[in-house]
């Protein structure tokens, strides 16, 4: 009940007034049936605007740290993701990954709207980073179709920080369902996962436009303040920055 009173009156009327999302491509998300909506990550945003625009739906896989917050603020953090819907998943080893296909593909058995990032966390730059492979383990066990999608704009309005967004629009961009029945039985094949999360990390990245980084984003975030540091210094001392990467 909350998560329509979230979708109808609470939150989804803000969202299309604040970003005023363009919808493309919407009639490619199945009218009912199980499916993974699998999109790039750009912004907290993400998380609502997408919810806002389908006409069924979706359950996210959320990171841990939504639910466990301290004080108040994280109390109030929880119960607002478990009102509209969103699982916690740990992120941290082997173990947590498999709990979260395990998540994910109960959502799906109920015949439901799945909704992933493949990247795992948001972009810390704008630009898309390589995929992990549990998108592709829930998609062939589970045999459903996965539609790529496309945040735009959504870097811009809000990036990693900023608590406040600015007024801009956004475009929500969804690709045609891809089918990977072929490999049905092969989830052990860690070719053939890789070759399944390439293939929707391609479809995400011709939808989107984004520069294409063959690097897990949280690797990416690791090292992002070691060199933010470094270019300070070097700076201090007269270098030139170092380029991104």
């Amino acid at each position: 009940m909350f998560y329509y009173l979230l979708k109808y009156v609470l939150l989804g009327p803000l969202l299309r007034v604040v970003f005023r999302p363009r919808i493309e491509g919407l009639e490619h998300v199945p009218a009912s049936g199980p499916a993974i909506v699998a999109g790039n990550h750009l912004s907290f945003a993400d998380h609502f605007l997408m919810p806002a625009i389908l006409r069924r739906r979706i359950t996210f896989l959320a990171k841990a740290e939504y639910f466990t917050g301290p004080g108040l603020k994280g109390r109030l953090t929880a119960a607002f993701f478990r009102s509209a819907g969103q699982i916690p998943v740990d992120r941290s080893g082997k173990e947590a990954g498999r709990a979260a296909i395990r998540e994910g593909l109960g959502v799906l058995r109920r015949g439901e709207l799945l909704g992933i990032y493949p990247e795992g966390t948001r972009s810390p730059d704008g630009r898309l980073y390589k995929g992990k492979v549990g998108v592709a383990v829930m998609a062939i066990e589970a045999g459903v179709p996965v539609v790529p999608c496309a945040m735009i704009g959504t870097f811009e309005a809000q990036p990693p920080g900023r608590v406040v967004p600015r007024i801009r629009p956004v475009v929500i961009r969804f690709g045609e369902p891809l089918d990977f029945s072929r490999f049905a039985g092969m989830t052990e094949q860690k070719a053939v996962l890789r070759a399944v999360t390439d293939e929707i990390m391609y479809a995400i990245l011709s939808l989107s436009g984004q520069e294409y980084v063959d690097r897990y984003a949280a690797v990416a975030k690791a090292e992002r303040p070691d060199r933010e540091a470094a270019a300070k210094a070097e700076r201090r001392r007269g270098l030139p920055r170092p380029p991104r990467g």
